[in-house]
């Protein structure tokens, strides 16, 4: 399929490019509406991750001007999955605050992870980054992919 061979980024572009606004409400071609603007705090960090990122953070001793980047990029089990890392800031990020860190977001990408929870619980049974999307309408069982 040809948009497998695009770039996540210029499909999402190109779908907004499409975009009819109408009203408070935004609707894209096969993607269900969606709200306009996007919530005060699109991505919130527990306590748990935000610890284990500045715990990353620190050990890998990165430099002060890199951000914590949460993004979607298209592949995983379900079409979309979800990429965290240290990045600097574009023109094209926002900067969303949570548990005093700055977190940087594409603003192409804000419409899939509005509203996400990032969690990392380090238990027996489940270690690892965790994300509760509520735009997401099927995850797959690993939970790093998911659909709209």
């Amino acid at each position: 399929m040809a948009v497998e061979d695009e770039n996540l980024d210029d499909v999402i572009a190109s779908l907004i490019d499409d975009v009819e606004d109408s009203g408070d409400t935004v609707s894209m071609p096969g993607f269900p509406e969606v709200s306009g603007e996007a919530s005060e705090n699109p991505v919130t960090l527990t306590e748990r991750a935000a610890k284990q990122i500045r715990a990353i953070k620190e050990n890998e001793d990165l430099d002060e001007e890199l951000y914590l980047r949460v993004a979607v990029e298209g592949g995983g089990c379900s079409g979309l999955s979800y990429k965290l890392g240290f990045d600097i800031r574009t023109d094209e990020d926002e900067i969303v605050n949570s548990q005093d860190m700055e977190i940087v977001i594409n603003e192409k990408h804000i419409l899939y992870l509005d509203g996400i929870v990032i969690d990392y619980p380090d238990g027996l049974d489940a270690r690892g980054f965790t994300f509760d999307n509520p735009n997401a309408s099927e995850s797959c069982g690993c939970g790093t992919s998911f659909a709209v």
